[in-house]
């Protein structure tokens, strides 16, 4: 309905009546009118927020407006903002060092759209690192974005964490259509800008999901440089399958459309079929046509870097690093409707397949309840998360008893 009428005119909420209430002068009775519950309120898939500036602001909306995750295109208002809110998020946003104005915010409150409107001042901000938390007198600790390029899980799960350290996310360098990045390119623009802020190890990471391989081939390339890596933590992380069994169609056959909601299964089936004979840009034809991305242009460039970033993981080499992780691991399996990019046969082992690469003595499997997505989407389960992390972070080393190992 919004790409064919303007904001203003999209009902916020919708009611089913069998007849409308009316006066005994045959005129709409307002007041007999039912009060819409939570299910009858209108709400817009969900996408993770894009780029270094609509990450920041995401965590800043999340933590003032008390809401789990916030996409790109939720409103501030809507989500629950008002005026004096709008003034605590301006302060927030300056003090990280964004160039904004309150005009801006009541200007254009939706995530996508402010986030073009506003600038950072160099001065207080880093290119390719977000700072999430700024304090601490530990080193800091790098968290990688997931295998969709979504940092927005760190703001939450750090709020939970008891820490002396700051705390970084490291967003995905940008894309280039015409020619693909190795893993081991895509590291090595992640940890130039991680030098910037730490010059010199140890250097701890931590990432979520399928994207946490970028922190691997990370803490690879500071060990050939001879810096120290003394922490690693995966957060329900598979090991990936060996080599890129699926063509860029489909990934973003099951990273766009598996999972969205609105798409049935008979639809879903029209477009596997297609897949197999089909580029990313005749698949998503094929779903407008079938009414699949109506008013979703942005997606199909969301496909492309997903399948660009995932091909570059399946294709990665992966060494044996002198390194100790902790594999957070969840406890139940994700339930999906439908079949889930490869991985090794071991990915649902309590150490994800890790123990393949670097034996496993160096492999702490530490349980989470909840499964994939409920281990740090369900505030309760999210809560034990960041208490294990953080002991995990408090009593880790700052240095690996095999340190001295060459890695090229």
């Amino acid at each position: 309905m919004s790409g064919l009428l303007p904001d203003y005119m999209v009902p916020s909420a919708f009611v089913r009546l069998d007849a409308l209430p009316l006066t005994v002068n045959g005129k709409l009775d307002r007041k007999a009118l039912p009060v819409p519950d939570d299910d009858a309120y209108a709400r817009r898939a969900y996408e993770a927020p894009q780029g270094g500036i609509e990450t920041l602001l995401a965590g800043i909306w999340a933590e003032l407006l008390g809401v789990e995750r916030v996409g790109r295109h939720d409103n501030f208002f809507e989500l629950g903002g008002h005026s004096l809110l709008a003034v605590r998020l301006l302060a927030q946003a300056l003090a990280l060092g964004m160039k904004v104005s309150a005009s801006n915010i009541f200007d254009a409150p939706i995530l996508k759209d402010l986030a073009p409107k506003i600038e950072l001042d160099s001065s207080h901000y880093t290119p390719g690192v977000l700072p999430v938390r700024t304090i601490g007198s530990q080193a800091p600790v790098f968290f990688v974005p997931t295998g969709y390029g979504d940092c927005s899980y760190v703001f939450p799960l750090v709020r939970e964490m008891d820490i002396d350290c700051p705390v970084y996310a490291l967003p995905w360098p940008p894309f280039e259509e015409a020619r693909r990045s190795s893993l081991e390119e895509i590291a090595t623009k992640v940890t130039h800008a991680v030098r910037k802020v730490q010059p010199r190890g140890p250097y701890r990471f931590a990432g979520y999901s399928s994207g946490a391989v970028l922190a691997y081939a990370i803490a690879e390339r500071l060990l050939y440089l001879e810096e120290t890596v003394s922490f690693m933590a995966f957060i329900d992380v598979p090991i990936p399958a060996m080599s890129p069994a699926m063509t860029d169609t489909e990934i973003a056959l099951q990273m766009i459309f598996e999972p969205l909601e609105s798409l049935g299964d008979e639809g879903f089936e029209v477009l596997r079929q297609s897949a197999g004979q089909s580029s990313v840009e005749q698949l998503f034809e094929k779903a407008r046509q079938i009414g699949a991305v109506v008013g979703r242009p942005d997606l199909y460039y969301d496909a492309i870097r997903y399948a660009q970033f995932h091909q570059a993981v399946h294709s990665y080499e992966m060494p044996s690093l002198p390194v100790s992780v902790h594999q957070f691991y969840a406890l139940e399996h994700s339930l999906s409707r439908r079949a889930r990019l490869p991985a090794a046969p071991d990915a649902n082992s309590p150490m994800r397949g890790w123990d393949r690469i670097l034996g496993a003595e160096f492999i702490q499997a530490v349980p989470v309840p909840g499964d994939h997505v409920t281990m740090m989407a369900v505030p309760e389960n999210r809560r034990v998360l960041a208490r294990q992390l953080s002991a995990a972070l408090n009593n880790s080393p700052t240095t690996h008893p095999n340190s001295n190992l060459d890695v090229k």
